[in-house]
């Protein structure tokens, strides 16, 4: 950790220390079954990149403006995980997934929701999601459209087709995944592994160490393609990373 990464942790860990956060009230996991989750947050306009990615380090994600993290009484799964960049490799199935998308194109800009965006996002959950999301489009650009840090959007084009969108934040050291939308009729290219793919080298590229991937939650199906990014680092209760062991079988 660097003089300049320490001094926001303190920074940080002294704002946690002093400050009692709101509270959620407890609803249904939507990851594991039969769960119930609570998260402690707070809302923001605007954040310093530094301070949000020493926020990460303490189990913290964003959605919208909302800085949250679970709190639950009974369950601590929900476990951010990240990708050392410099040390990845892609593992077979995930080389197949870049040389399925070798005539992808690839743009990066500021967050911007055209009408274009607009029609792949509604057509993407439609397919992948049930009604409780919102169809709202004023709720949309609060969710991915108004960072209170520094975002990326991520455009990924066959030919002039648009065919997915990723939203990422961006620090001085670590690139953050928001969120991916893709068009359902080209699922079969794998392009959400594709993007996490593109972006990982984009790091790389960028001079960045760390990828982070969002919470990554034992137990959960939809949650389980985070640790196949291998090697990854997960954030113990002790908001340590250490090195992912993958959980036993039988």
């Amino acid at each position: 950790m660097t003089p300049k990464t320490a001094a926001y942790a303190r920074i940080v860990d002294a704002f946690l220390e002093t400050e009692a956060l709101p509270m959620s009230a407890q609803h249904d996991c939507p990851y594991l079954p039969g769960q119930l989750a609570r998260c402690e947050g707070f809302s923001i306009h605007e954040l310093d990149p530094e301070i949000y990615a020493r926020l990460m380090d303490r189990n913290f994600r964003r959605s919208g403006r909302v800085i949250y993290r679970p709190v639950c009484r009974e369950c601590t799964e929900c476990r951010a995980l990240r990708v050392p960049v410099h040390r990845f490799k892609p593992s077979r199935s995930q080389r197949r997934a870049l040389k399925r998308n070798r005539d992808v194109g690839v743009t990066v800009g500021r967050p911007e929701l055209t009408e274009e965006k607009w029609n792949l996002f509604l057509a993407y959950i439609d397919f992948q999601h049930d009604d409780t999301m919102s169809r709202d489009r004023e709720d949309i650009v609060d969710f991915l459209y108004r960072p209170p840090v520094d975002g990326l959007e991520i455009c990924y084009r066959l030919k002039d087709e648009l065919v997915g969108v990723s939203i990422a934040d961006r620090s001085a050291d670590a690139l953050s995944s928001v969120y991916m939308y893709f068009a359902p009729k080209h699922r079969r290219r794998s392009l959400g592994t594709y993007s996490a793919l593109w972006e990982i080298d984009y790091c790389r590229r960028s001079g960045m160490t760390y990828y982070y991937l969002g919470y990554y939650v034992a137990g959960a199906r939809t949650m389980a393609y985070k640790a196949r990014f291998t090697p990854c680092e997960v954030l113990d209760s002790s908001h340590t990373w250490v090195e992912f062991q993958p959980p036993e079988s039988g």
